[in-house]
């Protein structure tokens, strides 16, 4: 089980962008990240855009010593819970108790196959299912003789979540979950309380749920592309969770997400030309645009993350979601100088914020 850290130690940095070219590709990507200082390498499960997860995640295990690996994340709708719990014990066993499971309702990966996203309910059974499957426990499920995974391995479960219904059954039932609100204050503090609440109902601690943060982080720093890029992702976050807009009471006074979405594919997280996605949102205030993600100098997303962290009072993994997705091996389209000169995301993150924190 990962051990979580006092509020006033420095979180562990994880990351989701690879460069996914080839597995050889990746594991490669992977061994930098962990020579850089990054704690986590997680990766998005999409059948349909990228390789299998776990098989990456397994060779990238043989190629590294300290980074733990996980699914960020899996989904009950695509894999039975049992498949899940099979799959992440074996890349423990390969890792040698480096891997972490996270679901999620599915979104983006989902839709891609006509399939209706996971509901509250059935993530809780998953969830459930799944840490009792790795706790080695038997498992009434509806078959002649209860279900046990043979290999089982103490893997901890996480589940992402932006919803407050959803942070609130996280926090009874995961061993951590990670929070996807963006960073205005009252989304964190509100995310935070339905924390408190969960534990509460469920009877735990809550001080020994984990806590992580995923922001979207602009890579570039043109203000010009900081404007169009903050407000399609602010515009992204309405359009799954529109209760991040209501909490702090952030305006929407434009036409109905419904009419905009038909004009992006596949949504304002994951457009293609997120510039242009976000001018579609130009009616957006730049407080709202200002509210969700991360973005300007080092000095900036290093103040931002420090004001986050300070809200929440702790956070064990922090995720700094690069947007647009970098290319890779590519420089990340900085305007001011970035160390070392021509540095891809990865390294420049690294080298510029990490110690500024």
């Amino acid at each position: 089980m990962i051990g979580w850290r006092q509020m006033e130690s420095t979180p562990e940095f994880g990351l989701n962008r690879f460069d996914w070219t080839s597995t050889e590709a990746f594991a490669a990507d992977v061994g930098r990240a962990e020579e850089l200082g990054f704690g986590y390498a997680l990766i998005p499960w999409n059948p349909l855009s990228r390789p299998d997860p776990y098989m990456q995640l397994a060779v990238a295990a043989g190629q590294t010593s300290r980074i733990r690996l996980g699914l960020l994340l899996d989904n009950p709708v695509l894999h039975h819970p049992a498949t899940s719990a099979s799959s992440i014990a074996t890349l423990d066993e390969i890792s040698g108790g480096r891997a972490l499971l996270t679901y999620g309702i599915g979104d983006t990966a989902v839709r891609w196959l006509g399939l209706r996203p996971a509901r509250v309910v059935e993530l809780v059974e998953a969830t459930v299912l799944a840490k009792r499957l790795l706790a080695g426990e038997e498992v009434q499920i509806g078959a002649v003789r209860p279900a046990r995974l043979r290999h089982n391995r103490p893997v901890p479960v996480w589940i992402a979540a932006g919803g407050p219904k959803t942070i609130e059954m996280a926090a009874r039932v995961a061993d951590g979950v990670f929070l996807r609100v963006g960073r205005h204050p009252e989304n964190l503090r509100a995310a935070m309380a339905r924390v408190r609440c969960g534990a509460k109902v469920a009877g735990r601690n809550p001080d020994t749920i984990g806590i992580g943060l995923i922001f979207h982080t602009v890579a570039s720093d043109d203000p010009v592309d900081i404007s169009a890029i903050s407000r399609s992702m602010a515009a992204g976050y309405y359009e799954y969770s529109p209760a991040l807009f209501e909490i702090p009471g952030l305006p929407w006074n434009g036409p109905p997400v419904g009419e905009l979405k038909r004009r992006v594919y596949p949504d304002f997280h994951h457009a293609p030309d997120l510039v242009a996605s976000g001018n579609l949102v130009e009616f957006l205030d730049d407080e709202t645009a200002g509210s969700f993600s991360l973005f300007g100098t080092a000095q900036d997303i290093a103040a931002q993350l420090r004001q986050a962290i300070e809200i929440t009072g702790r956070a064990d993994i922090v995720v700094p979601h690069p947007v647009p997705m970098p290319r890779p091996g590519e420089p990340i389209p900085r305007i001011l100088r970035s160390a070392p000169v021509g540095a891809d995301y990865k390294t420049w993150f690294a080298t510029e914020v990490m110690p500024l924190l």
